[in-house]
């Protein structure tokens, strides 16, 4: 009982804001100044809370989510100091926790009044009492009560559709079919997903057309590869997911038109499907055999972290080595973590470009669910903002890629599932592994500003340069890192 009680108290102490912005020293309606302050849940950092005169509301979600918690918290009831000794009974929970509480549980928060102080229409009380049951459903997953968490993953699937009006009900309708996956899969043991990488490939494209995330992470990267590969004449990239290369095109054209001549590219395209690593490979040498350089392919259909034998990336001594990964959620592209930073060191790369999503996937089942709500409601905000309700392409997008990565942090590894193999922030990993912060070179934050200006300052994107690191978010919610790194000694 004590179990269950102590792990509802953790998730009322998880509900924070999400990490905020400092938006001071603004530039166009970009920050391009943070002072980092105390770490918040999860391994963010706070920015503190300042926001423009003119600054957008928060999107919806984070609204209810802040309002809920609020509730939460002054529905705690009174506690007795004798039971609070023994079993923490002054905590509330969010329903049935645990089989051992069925007969002794206090009593659930009344979802229905949580909406008599702050009136949010009709659309806003329904969102408020969808984000209470979602919090109920998580604490009971959290505590392994597999009974009840089904009984309101039926609940929320019924009253949440993903192609609803409001930002906020479409997640949670995504993530109430990511929990219905984790309790499957906490009954039957395990999880192995089925991975439709063309379907991804196609639906990451049309995230590259409709939204700057993705052209933030390869522009930024290009600009600090570009600089590390001046006045070197054989260069070797290592992409540790390189997808449909979609990145690399622009690198090339700049490589082929330096003032001292393009150098010699080898590119090692790492990934799970051979067929499509052959075709990246042929488009990629066919572009740049148009622009008169030369280049050198080749795949592999490994994770970094699965390899014994590092032959198999064909390094070459004189190669100026640069390694990219763009990290996301969508599958495991690396394996193990800590094989995946042991090879990083044996590699010895001159430069690493690593984008991050500011989303963990270690640590709890509830450290999981609080953070990505809060990250995911903010994605689904920002294409709430610039597409229709009915679009598409925002469909495609929601269904085929922000899904599946809602569905991978939740949902994959079953009562298995452990944060002991999983970096919380890999940019502190690599500080502590003895690489070195190569800052982030104006240049580089030039570039991510470009990308910006392409979308409406009113919608809500925002730039941040954080101690040699440059962040990308959606009005007060960081969501994307951009970091280099190099080795302590170069070989």
């Amino acid at each position: 009982m004590r179990a269950g009680l102590e792990v509802v108290q953790g998730a009322l102490e998880l509900i924070q804001p999400h990490e905020q912005w400092d938006y001071n020293n603004t530039i166009g309606g970009y920050a391009t100044t943070a002072t980092t302050q105390s770490s918040t849940m999860n391994g963010f950092s706070d920015y503190g809370s300042k926001l423009p005169m003119n600054s957008e509301r928060p999107n919806e979600l984070s609204e209810w989510v802040e309002h809920v918690t609020k509730t939460l918290i002054e529905d705690l009831p009174e506690s007795n100091p004798e039971e609070s000794l023994q079993t923490h009974a002054n905590v509330p929970t969010y329903g049935s926790v645990s089989p051992q509480m069925s007969e002794t549980r206090p009593r659930k928060m009344a979802r229905g009044n949580w909406s008599n102080e702050v009136q949010f229409g009709e659309q806003g009380n329904k969102g408020l009492n969808l984000i209470g049951l979602l919090f109920e459903c998580a604490v009971a997953i959290s505590v392994d009560n597999l009974g009840e968490a089904h009984r309101m993953v039926l609940e929320l699937t019924q009253m949440a559709s993903p192609y609803a009006p409001s930002c906020g009900e479409r997640v949670v309708a995504y993530f109430a079919k990511a929990m219905a996956s984790r309790v499957i899969n906490s009954w039957l043991g395990f999880c192995s997903p089925l991975t439709n990488h063309k379907l991804i490939h196609g639906a990451f494209q049309v995230f590259n057309n409709i939204s700057p995330f993705v052209k933030f992470a390869h522009f930024t990267s290009n600009q600090a590869i570009l600089e590390a590969f001046q006045h070197r004449d054989k260069v070797h990239i290592v992409d540790l997911d390189i997808m449909q290369g979609l990145q690399w095109p622009a690198l090339f054209h700049i490589l082929a038109t330096r003032m001292e001549g393009p150098p010699h590219v080898r590119m090692t395209g790492m990934g799970t499907s051979m067929e499509l690593l052959v075709e990246t490979g042929k488009q990629l040498s066919n572009f740049a055999k148009r622009l008169g350089m030369s280049f050198e392919f080749h795949p592999v259909v490994k994770k970094l972290g699965d390899i014994s034998d590092l032959s198999m990336l064909q390094i070459r001594r004189g190669d100026t080595l640069a390694i990219h990964w763009l990290q996301h959620s969508l599958y495991d592209a690396t394996g193990t973590d800590w094989k995946t930073m042991r090879l990083l060191l044996e590699l010895n790369p001159r430069i690493i470009t690593l984008v991050e999503q500011d989303i963990s996937h270690g640590g709890s089942f509830l450290d999981r669910f609080v953070g990505s709500l809060h990250y995911y409601s903010a994605i689904f905000d920002s294409l709430g903002a610039f597409l229709p309700n009915d679009d598409n392409h925002r469909h495609r997008v929601e269904h085929s890629l922000i899904h599946r990565e809602i569905n991978n942090v939740l949902a994959v590894g079953g009562p298995g599932r452990s944060g002991d193999d999983k970096f919380k922030v890999w940019r502190s990993e690599l500080g502590r592994n003895g690489f070195l912060q190569v800052p982030m070179s104006s240049n580089s934050l030039a570039q991510a500003q470009l990308i910006l200006n392409m979308f409406p300052s009113t919608h809500g994107y925002r730039l941040a340069q954080v101690d040699g690191t440059l962040r990308l978010g959606w009005k007060e919610t960081a969501l994307y890192s951009a970091s280099a790194w190099t080795c302590r000694v170069l070989r």
